[in-house]
């Protein structure tokens, strides 16, 4: 990825609806994956600040987080659509986006258990978010499909945004982290 196609790939992903300009995709299970982590901010934030996160690491953090993520993510979508419940789902994503928000605001560097312990906790909720709220009409597997790419673009996007943005942006990385964790601690009391 280029600094050149950034923006285009950022607009391209941002703007799923331009995907649902047809009828019936929704139905299909995999645009509606697809859209999921992408129409709710708690999502969104969550998500990107993972890949970012994850490419503030060294060795194999940088590959282990995201994985970690998307794997606990399908296991909490897998109990869910089985019946689970978990309590407080809405409120451990919301506490999702402020952790991961101000893990990358001081880009932090915790023991890697720890690291994939907090990441597969919160990726679990996410999980069992996704799965309560599969879409009646939809097939359960391009609906997972879906979602779990979705996450893993968003995962991508916020590690090249480390990666090949100039060392000169680092201040606004900080500034945006610093936002999203505040609207982190605004979705937990809200």
């Amino acid at each position: 990825m280029h600094l050149r196609t950034l923006p285009a790939g950022l607009t391209l992903l941002l703007l799923p609806g331009l995907a649902l300009a047809h009828p019936g995709h929704v139905e299909s299970g995999l645009i509606a994956g697809l859209a999921h982590p992408l129409g709710g901010i708690d999502h969104l934030l969550a998500m990107l600040a993972v890949g970012l996160w994850a490419a503030q690491q060294s060795g194999a953090a940088r590959w282990a987080l995201p994985l970690t993520f998307l794997g606990s993510m399908l296991l909490g979508a897998l109990l869910a659509y089985g019946g689970a419940y978990l309590p407080l789902t809405e409120s451990a994503i919301a506490g999702s986006v402020m952790a991961f928000s101000l893990l990358v605001l001081i880009a932090a560097r915790l023991p890697i258990l720890a690291a994939l312990g907090l990441t597969a906790a919160f990726a679990l909720f996410h999980g069992v978010a996704h799965g309560q709220e599969l879409p009646a009409s939809s097939v359960a597997l391009g609906f997972a499909g879906g979602f779990l790419l979705a996450t893993a673009g968003l995962h991508a996007l916020g590690f090249a945004l480390i990666r090949y943005l100039p060392h000169s942006a680092e201040p606004l990385l900080r500034i945006s982290a610093a936002f999203s964790a505040a609207a982190g601690g605004w979705l937990l009391v809200s």
